[in-house]
């Protein structure tokens, strides 16, 4: 088998009190300067001197309240409790590095297609084509109370809107043929060329927008697509759309398993499965040598409070573990009103081996809050080097999403300890090939198609 020399990483960040991990906030080395932009741009800055290709974004637009239908525990243990818009702070970061790819989440189901499109088309020519969007349908009914609705919409219903609202943005990004912009200021002169800046025209079951688009295309020519629905349905929408997926799996094995699979639906989408990276979230624990990761990690599982793995799981799930005793099994009612993350849902159940699981079951089993939610590759430089070759190698993933531990000092360490080592074995990249992110993640520059229409 030949091997692979172009692993992709990605930080993955959060516009909040805290990294990932809900109690990262009370780490002794996290700096409290989390709402100013210089926070924000050291991180970009170490994440570029790491090379890594992309720092993205998760948000989402409530912070966890549904637990006992209360906000008083999440404002008081921090979980998650600010959250700000990221726009600005992408725009920073991007003002602050010159090669570093910077995504953010955007939700389908809370905004309309002009905005966002208009939004990250913007941020992609101000940072030089370096922009992504991550394409999320939202969560719960915490979000839809914020955003001016009574209930957050069913799964489904979510998706079969999400894929008309991304046809309608790619529509608008592809309205600027990119050639249109002749700027000659010669007198009589013309601006664009009005033959190659189309009107959209869409008109679906859930969306209209008639354009024409205001804003031309980028040097990458329109931002990135992320990707990160793990259900059935997630899964057929990051097939057909995602240009970069965030697959979730806790073993190589089971990576292995769903990386096939995710690639092999790719294919049945009708798309090229090499243009099309997948990567899952990680947490690496780093130090000198393998004992001083360990005890590092200790630290670490100190400090998780046991509010947050109610608090985050009511959030995730759309659903109030509050009404139920820790041993209390949920009903097959109440399992199937789970409108939130069902892959979650789904997958505490295969592993209680029953289908109405406890509450403990769904602590234990999703380590929620935890470090231990996602993989954990813990030690020296050589040790964690060792687990991503192996997933990387052996096809379990194209590359990974790095989360911190805490802020800024995780992404410190990794930039410090593990890139060099991987760089040494050849399978990391040891600078940029080019100045869009699409260049550095080796994916297509899209031709712009001009009017595709869908008129219901």
């Amino acid at each position: 088998m030949t091997r692979r020399t172009d692993m992709t990483l990605i930080a993955f960040l959060q516009a909040q009190n805290c990294s990932n991990l809900p109690a990262s906030w009370r780490h002794p080395e996290a700096m409290p300067d989390f709402l100013t932009a210089e926070h924000y741009m050291r991180i970009a800055r170490t994440l570029e001197e790491g090379k890594f290709h992309l720092a993205f974004f998760d948000d989402r637009l409530a912070m966890p309240d549904i637990y006992g239908d209360d906000y008083r525990t999440s404002v008081k243990y921090g979980i998650r409790a600010v959250k700000m818009d990221l726009i600005p702070l992408l725009t920073a970061m991007g003002l602050a590095t010159r090669h570093l790819g910077l995504g953010g989440t955007y939700s389908t189901t809370y905004y309309e297609p002009f905005h966002v499109a208009r939004t990250f088309a913007t941020l992609d020519l101000m940072i030089g084509g370096r922009a992504a969007w991550n394409v999320v349908t939202s969560l719960n009914d915490s979000e839809a109370l914020n955003m001016g609705q009574t209930e957050h919409p069913p799964h489904d219903l979510r998706y079969d809107r999400a894929d008309e609202f991304i046809e309608c943005v790619l529509g608008h990004w592809h309205s600027w043929e990119d050639d249109a912009l002749v700027v000659d200021r010669r007198a009589g002169g013309v601006f664009a060329d009005p033959d190659k800046v189309h009107r959209l025209d869409y008109e679906g079951r859930y969306f209209r927008s008639r354009g024409p688009f205001t804003v031309p295309r980028s040097a990458q020519g329109h931002p990135v697509v992320i990707q990160a629905g793990q259900s059935g349905r997630g899964k057929q929408f990051a097939a057909r759309w995602g240009e970069l997926v965030f697959a979730s799996y806790k073993t190589l094995a089971s990576g292995q398993a769903q990386y096939k699979e995710l690639k092999a639906a790719v294919a049945a989408a009708g798309r090229d499965p090499d243009a099309v990276r997948i990567a899952p979230p990680v947490y690496a624990v780093v130090g000198e040598t393998r004992a001083i990761a360990r005890d590092k990690l200790a630290v670490l599982d100190a400090l998780a409070q046991p509010e947050d793995a109610l608090s985050l799981l009511g959030e995730l799930l759309n659903f109030d573990f509050s009404r139920h005793g820790l041993d209390d099994p949920l009903t097959e009612g109440e399992m199937a009103s789970i409108s939130g993350q069902q892959a979650l849902r789904d997958c505490v159940a295969k592993e209680a081996g029953t289908p109405t699981p406890t509450p403990r079951h769904f602590i234990e089993l999703s380590k929620r809050g935890t470090v231990h939610e996602m993989p954990v590759f813990c030690g020296s430089a050589t040790d964690v080097a060792d687990e991503m070759e192996a997933w990387y190698q052996g096809h379990a993933c194209d590359g990974f999403v790095v989360a911190a531990t805490h802020r800024p000092g995780a992404y410190e360490d990794f930039t410090r300890y593990v890139v060099p080592e991987l760089q040494r074995r050849g399978v990391y990249h040891k600078d940029y090939k080019g100045t869009t992110l699409r260049e550095n993640l080796g994916l297509p520059r899209p031709v712009a198609r001009g009017t595709p229409k869908r008129t219901i």
